[in-house]
């Protein structure tokens, strides 16, 4: 059966590398905070959300990068990199890139210099799942943003231009020694001073429902004590957990579908569009279930890109285990379950 009708238009969440140009050229883009430009308000922030992740060679291999390096040697003129290792993550919380809280998330953006007149633009080097990542920790937040539809090489391959080198990125505070992964960069001063920034977003903070899930929430689903479904967006090898994994054990959790992320993006990257989109949304049979539609992976990160393409289809009362496997595996008294 085909999923709720959410009258979301497609150019709400994604913007083509044709119309990234056209924005780009009609607002100027933002320029780096810094003593020459100390968080005026830009018209249009555009964000590489890049990072790198590699592919685990045993259990347990967890290995993660910044993609601040591959921003150098290429990206969007305009453009910013935010190292989600650091960056709109909860650094205290026992897994990676935990979101925080709304009111920070805002923060952040401040120190970028976006306001709620701002237009947020997100893209990735390819896999979309980071832009898509920071788009819904941004959604939760009541900040609307768009998605390059395809990352970089979508914008590559329409012939627009790139730059390189390296300048001073949204992970370095002036005056102040790169951030390490581990810490998170001092907040600028000047934000501090600007009042706050999206008085309509904060406003409707007590209304907006929750875009998140918590491993409470997942567990009383995979046990029927609550209604929904639990979709895990990895691909089949690690849902079936017949491949290395880069957490504590292998396999999904039980009562789980498989949804993969791979699966909302076309063969040139771009995400799935008309009767495919709807085709994709469709494999969850969602008129046979009650409930939110919680998505799951790894970390949090392929289930983003899940959760836009649901979002696109039309699906309502998507939720995200922000925990997923890392968190659930950790627990030794939580279930996976293995095998087809």
């Amino acid at each position: 059966m085909p999923p709720h009708t959410s009258g979301i238009h497609p150019g709400e969440i994604l913007i083509s590398p044709d119309g990234l140009a056209g924005l780009l050229g009609a607002k100027s883009p933002a320029p780096l905070p810094g003593p020459a430009h100390p968080l005026a308000p830009a018209p249009v922030v555009l964000l590489d959300a890049t990072v790198v992740l590699a592919p685990p060679e045993h259990d347990g291999d967890y290995r993660s990068s910044s993609g601040e390096e591959s921003w150098n040697r290429e990206h969007i003129p305009g453009s910013q990199h935010v190292d989600l290792l650091t960056r709109f993550t909860d650094l205290a919380a026992p897994y990676h890139f935990a979101h925080p809280a709304r009111d920070v998330v805002r923060r952040e953006l401040a120190a970028l210099g976006v306001t709620e007149d701002t237009t947020v633009a997100l893209y990735d080097q390819g896999a979309t799942q980071w832009a898509a990542r920071l788009w819904w920790v941004l959604r939760d937040a009541g900040v609307p943003a768009r998605v390059l539809d395809g990352g970089l090489p979508a914008w590559t391959e329409a012939g627009h231009p790139v730059a390189a080198g390296r300048r001073e990125s949204a992970e370095t505070v002036p005056g102040q020694p790169r951030s390490g992964a581990q810490s998170r960069p001092r907040p600028q001063p000047q934000a501090e001073t600007q009042g706050n920034p999206f008085p309509r977003a904060a406003a409707a903070d007590a209304f907006r429902q929750s875009l998140w899930a918590d491993k409470g929430e997942v567990l009383a689903i995979s046990e029927g004590r609550a209604p929904g479904i639990l979709v895990c967006a990895l691909g089949p090898a690690h849902f079936d957990g017949s491949t290395p994994t880069r957490y504590t054990r292998r396999g999904r959790i039980p009562a789980s579908v498989n949804l993969p992320a791979h699966d909302a993006t076309a063969s040139d990257g771009r995400v799935l569009t008309g009767d495919a989109l709807l085709a994709y949304a469709g494999r969850l049979r969602r008129a046979d279930h009650d409930g939110p539609v919680v998505i799951y992976c790894g970390g949090g990160i392929s289930a983003s890109l899940t959760a836009l393409a649901l979002t696109l289809a039309g699906v309502h009362q998507v939720a995200l285990y922000d925990g997923s496997l890392e968190e659930w595996t950790a627990d030794e008294e939580l279930p996976v379950v293995t095998g087809s």
